[in-house]
């Protein structure tokens, strides 16, 4: 059985005020939280503070992964559940965690349901499966500023039942702010790295549209599919785009 007290739960924010407030209240079981703030000009701050089991760090942003490992480094405790600002831990996922037996040469994965506002997108998205428990002296995230991952090389994966919540849009401009962001991460990790042009960014959007809205049927999901595939679309453009002035550059 596994001691709630044993893990600690870290979050790494950003002007988050939206969501943060449904995500610490998810964890009130967890008397070790972790919130890890870069910058934010929102009530981020005010609201991690509200909640006797946070600990609130204020630090700077070097890359998701980078970013993850700092902060898991302020947890009191070996196992971290390594969530996300917008990610809602489910009742069901908290009781099945404490009938867990965990092993350090085990990580975790959850599954994740995933939400444009409340409702939830079944096709664009889907339900996805992904590691987030770990023992931090055993393994950490990778160093990749975007796409980062638990490394689970020579490790087991298990998963726990139950599901968190995923709500990483709550309005068009989120879209807009977050395409920007990782594009701009993309784009300064890959310069000098991988060779890109302005066709290779036009046919990425555009199959990236195509293969959201047709290929993954992302249409059923009504207006937000349509959002959303347009959103991949325009992320994947400015990406190659990005990168391509920044190669430009540096000759």
């Amino acid at each position: 059985m596994t001691k709630i007290t044993d893990i600690s739960c870290v979050i790494i924010t950003k002007n988050a005020q939206n969501t943060l407030e449904d995500v610490l209240k998810s964890l009130a079981a967890f008397s070790d939280v972790v919130v890890y703030n870069n910058n934010s000009t929102d009530k981020t701050a005010e609201i991690a503070k509200s909640f006797t089991n946070v600990n609130l760090i204020e630090g700077e942003f070097i890359g998701f992964g980078p970013t993850k490992n700092i902060a898991a480094s302020f947890a009191k405790n070996e196992w971290i559940l390594s969530l996300d600002a917008d990610e809602v831990v489910s009742e069901e996922f908290i009781e099945n965690l404490k009938a867990k037996i965990l092993d350090n040469y085990k990580v975790y994965s959850i599954l994740r349901t995933n939400y444009y506002k409340k409702t939830q997108i079944k096709h664009c998205w889907g339900k996805d499966n992904i590691v987030r428990l770990y023992n931090k002296n055993i393994t950490s995230f990778t160093n990749k500023h975007v796409h980062e991952k638990i490394i689970d090389e020579n490790l087991k994966i298990d998963s726990i039942g139950g599901a968190i919540k995923h709500y990483p849009y709550s309005n068009i401009s989120d879209f807009i702010i977050k395409l920007d962001r990782y594009s701009t991460i993309y784009a300064n990790d890959n310069v000098g790295k991988k060779k890109s042009s302005p066709i290779k960014a036009v046919f990425n959007g555009c199959f990236s549209f195509l293969k959201t809205y047709f290929l993954k049927r992302g249409f059923l999901d009504g207006y937000a599919g349509l959002v959303i595939a347009f959103s991949h679309m325009a992320t994947n453009f400015y990406k190659y785009i990005k990168l391509y002035e920044l190669n430009k550059e540096q000759k």
